[in-house]
């Protein structure tokens, strides 16, 4: 009786598309005195059947870098429930795995869904409170982006600053500390417009004393760079995914120390997004104690691709794995300076290993280079951003990027650009 019914609905329904189908084919006819019609506004486009053309290329740019053939391996994996257990053992491991990259044991610890960008808004909008005063270390695009977010929200955030190419010394944060009496203080780590690698050592024990929290952004150095975040007392880290750790963009590593904590459950007012409430992501993460509860689907392929990075940074071991980006980046700055090149950042102790700055020569197109260098050897290197634009090229070596061959095959797809340009000028 039940299947004969279902038969009986569904040839019920048989004239009533046929009819649909009718109505569709009668409306596309031209009407009178209408040579063309009404014109098809939502037509698939052809490229849609092809397959997608993706070509192989060196990623040399400030991120993201190449993702090596394990990490694409398991980002192939097949999907899970966001809930399922298995998956749920993935995003422990992430846990495991970045507490190891940030040398933290901190249990609030884990990947926001979203770019370094999502990190640097969960971070700054969990830590502070509209109407809140933060104080922005600013030398370079990076610092002027955290101001910016911080003006979006309310949140009040003056400004130290250094001419890009330059580091802030202790005794610049101390002035500043002094003159703003911020709750929170934030510096970028790898300064990727510049160049600059900033000491983070004993800023934490200034800002403590001043009843401040430490806030650093380590997108474009985190695994490419020594990094203690128990150790040097930082308070609340951020990175991404697709620099040294090699992974595709998507995920955003954070973590927050009991000290923040500590400051979070503390606010007057809720976290303006559900999506980067720290409270709600780290129970979904398993960081809290309570029952498990559902908050958002996690991008499980990326996570997998996250997870397996972290497994190469722990395989080859973190010593190892800064040591090799030193080495890479020393390596690089040599054979510029041999080539008569300028190094933008004249302290060799505050040069970025995963992110080298070069001063574009007189006379020559800083684009039209990096375009020759693309267009034959299939290799990404960047332009300026911010202040630098224009005046530098940015050469990354990061993560699965950063070995001596690629050294070697950039130095000369760069001598080889800049001899193009130069014979170009004289015809």
């Amino acid at each position: 009786m039940q299947a004969f019914s279902k038969l009986k609905i569904a040839a019920g329904l048989r004239p009533r598309l046929q009819n649909l189908c009718t109505t569709s084919k009668m409306a596309q006819t031209p009407a009178a005195g209408d040579a063309e019609g009404p014109k098809e506004q939502y037509s698939v486009a052809k490229e849609l059947h092809l397959p997608m053309n993706v070509p192989r290329k060196l990623l040399l740019g400030p991120g993201p870098s190449n993702a090596p053939p394990r990490i694409l391996a398991a980002s192939a994996l097949p999907l899970l429930g966001h809930l399922h257990p298995e998956f749920l053992k993935v995003m422990h491991d992430i846990t495991s795995g970045l507490q190891y990259a940030f040398q933290t044991t901190n249990k609030l610890t884990l990947a926001i869904s979203g770019t370094g960008h999502a990190g640097m808004e969960a971070a700054m909008m969990n830590i502070a409170e509209r109407g809140e005063t933060i104080l922005v270390a600013n030398k370079g695009l990076w610092g002027v982006r955290m101001a910016d977010l911080a003006d979006r929200m309310g949140i009040n955030a003056p400004t130290i600053t250094k001419p890009m190419g330059e580091a802030f010394t202790l005794e610049d944060i101390k002035k500043g500390l002094e003159e703003h009496k911020p709750s929170v203080f934030l510096i970028t780590h790898g300064e990727s417009s510049s160049g600059v690698c900033q000491p983070l050592e004993g800023i934490a024990d200034l800002c403590h004393s001043h009843n401040c929290l430490f806030l650093v952004d380590t997108v474009a150095a985190l695994g490419g760079v020594p990094l203690y975040v128990d150790k040097w007392g930082i308070d609340v880290v951020y990175s991404g995914s697709q620099k040294v750790i090699g992974a595709p963009p998507g995920t955003a590593p954070i973590s927050f120390s009991p000290r923040a904590q500590e400051k979070m459950s503390q606010r007057k007012t809720r976290v303006p997004s559900f999506y980067f409430d720290m409270a709600e992501l780290g129970n979904y993460w398993g960081c809290d104690a309570g029952p498990a509860r559902y908050h958002h689907t996690g991008p499980i392929s990326s996570m997998y691709a996250l997870r397996e990075g972290l497994g190469m940074l722990a395989d080859e071991g973190l010593e190892s794995y800064w040591k090799r980006h030193k080495e890479c980046a020393e390596m690089l700055h040599a054979g510029l300076e041999k080539m008569g090149l300028t190094l933008y950042v004249k302290d060799k102790a505050l040069r970025l290993p995963t992110v080298t700055t070069v001063e574009v020569p007189d006379g020559i197109d800083w684009k039209e280079a990096a375009v020759f260098v693309m267009g034959k050897y299939k290799i990404e290197i960047a332009g300026g951003l911010g202040a630098s634009a224009g005046k530098v090229w940015r050469i990354g070596l990061m993560g699965h990027n950063a070995y001596p061959d690629n050294v070697r095959l950039v130095l000369r797809a760069l001598e080889d650009a800049i001899n193009h340009c130069r014979d170009k000028a004289q015809l």
